[in-house]
């Protein structure tokens, strides 16, 4: 087996244009993968420099190797599986800003540098109004950046043309918009003046993104195996899903630089991303979170085999396609394409991903992820969507806690407060008080919703139903009304 490294395997040298703030899996699986494709498929021509966002960092193990690093993705191809593995090129160095803060400052003076792309975790763009201009380096991302900016600025006297494409994908909504908000911050409190305000408002370009792709990262208990397939000492391997989705809020003109369309790549430039967020967490979280107790409760406890299941898959497929789908607003193809990835995503055939794992916090994941959709629904159909009404059941049924019919233990997890109440309403024992009192608890739905027409009444009924018949049957007898 042979060392991964610039001597054992190819390395093409091209210009950094690319800065990068994270080391991690997901930007390594998702964001440099894409980066790979462009090299090769148009004349992007670009390599990537990574800059670790923390004081504490893993680039030491890239830079053991060259940055050279394989990335294997696993999932359902239109029905087919996949298991790839892709020689990722693209990292030119690595840098620690705590430990090399001029060679840092240097990014900036690169004339060929255009784009910034950034994963720092939800807790990654903040204010931090301790960090100071003077600090080698500041604490927060956006003061890393802001001092990068700044510098560059100065460098080439507020020269128009030397502005850079910033690209957050933290998982946060409109991730853009608040990055570009705290930027103005920094500028604000170290007092950076008119000229630079203007130059970054005017050169560079802050764009709001969606990101997706599961990465769970490096294949620990695979990777005896992948090393001898691969014939290569490879310790930075990144393994990931198939599917892969990038949605940039930006214009014509930033995606005519940033030609991944060109490569074949499901990477979109949209006017707005609000409709793509809504799409994922109605199409993608909002099933999950119903299949997932409905699904144990009938002796299922992998998400593959709960959509495979010849009752459980039919409920999660009507809950996609025909009760949530219909609450969107995109174009219905787009819809269809993206609900039939997901439920490839769901079945991947190499990841036995836990229903339990999505249960954790179900009522606030509801409120987001199915509750609109709920509401939504009824509005424009005049009926209640009997599989969300359900799911909500269920999520009420798994909080009881207990034992299911084969001896498994259900082991609720959810807020103190709320799993305090719900323990004590279960024990009062009267399931039409328990539901009237859930469903009034403004401080989980933000609204009470027994006053949805309808839906105390039905949430009542499927828990009898239930509790009379078992999850199984009550699934089938609603699916079987349908017909």
């Amino acid at each position: 087996m042979k060392p991964l490294n610039s001597k054992t395997a190819t390395k093409v040298n091209r210009p950094d244009r690319i800065i990068q703030f994270g080391e991690g899996n997901f930007l390594r699986g998702f964001a440099d993968w894409i980066v790979s494709y462009m090299d090769e498929k148009t004349d992007f021509n670009s390599d990537v420099v990574i800059v670790q966002p923390r004081g504490r960092g893993h680039v030491e193990s890239l830079l053991a190797q060259d940055c050279l690093y394989h990335v294997n993705l696993q999932g359902l191809d239109h029905g087919k599986p996949v298991n790839s593995y892709r020689l990722i090129d693209v990292v030119s160095r690595c840098i620690n800003p705590y430990t090399q803060f001029a060679d840092f400052l240097e990014l900036a003076e690169q004339p060929e540098m255009r784009f910034v792309i950034s994963n720092t975790t939800e807790a990654g763009i903040v204010f931090d109004p301790d960090c100071k201009l003077d600090d080698a380096p500041a604490s927060s991302y956006p003061g890393k950046l802001v001092q990068l900016l700044y510098h560059r600025y100065q460098h080439f006297n507020g020269d128009r043309s030397k502005g850079l494409i910033i690209f957050p994908c933290e998982l946060i909504f409109l991730n853009g918009h608040k990055l570009k908000e705290v930027i103005n911050q920094y500028i604000d409190l170290w007092q950076l003046g008119d000229g630079f305000k203007e130059w970054f408002d005017e050169a560079c370009g802050v764009y709001a993104t969606l990101v997706d792709r599961i990465v769970p990262g490096f294949p620990k208990q695979e990777i005896d195996e992948i090393k001898a397939k691969l014939d290569y000492d490879d310790n930075c391997v990144v393994q990931g899903e198939f599917f892969h989705l990038w949605v940039i809020e930006a214009p014509k003109a930033v995606e005519a630089e940033f030609p991944a369309d060109r490569a074949g790549l499901n990477v979109l430039f949209v006017p707005s991303e609000a409709p793509y967020h809504e799409r994922k967490v109605t199409l993608l979280n909002g099933p999950h979170t119903v299949l997932s107790p409905v699904a144990f409760l009938s002796g299922i406890n992998i998400v593959r085999d709960a959509c495979q299941h010849p009752v459980v898959g039919r409920f999660v497929h009507r809950v996609m396609y025909d009760e949530l789908m219909p609450t969107l607003n995109l174009p219905h193809d787009e819809l269809m394409n993206f609900a039939d990835a997901v439920m490839e995503r769901f079945c991947n055939p190499f990841v036995d991903h836990q229903v339990t794992s999505i249960m954790l916090n179900s009522f606030p994941k509801y409120a987001t992820r199915d509750l609109p959709g709920l509401k939504i629904y009824l509005d424009r159909k005049g009926c209640l969507p009997e599989g969300l009404v359900l799911g909500l059941a269920a999520i009420m049924v798994y909080y009881r806690g207990g034992k299911r019919t084969d001896g498994v233990a259900i082991v609720p997890n959810d807020a103190p407060e709320i799993m305090e109440l719900l323990t004590r309403l279960w024990k009062e024992g009267n399931v039409g008080h328990l539901v009237k009192t859930v469903l009034a608890q403004t401080t989980i739905w933000g609204e009470d919703l027994n006053a949805i027409p309808g839906l105390r009444d039905r949430v009542v009924y499927y828990i009898n139903r239930i509790d009379e018949v078992g999850m199984l049957n009550t699934v089938s007898s609603l699916l079987d009304s349908e017909k």
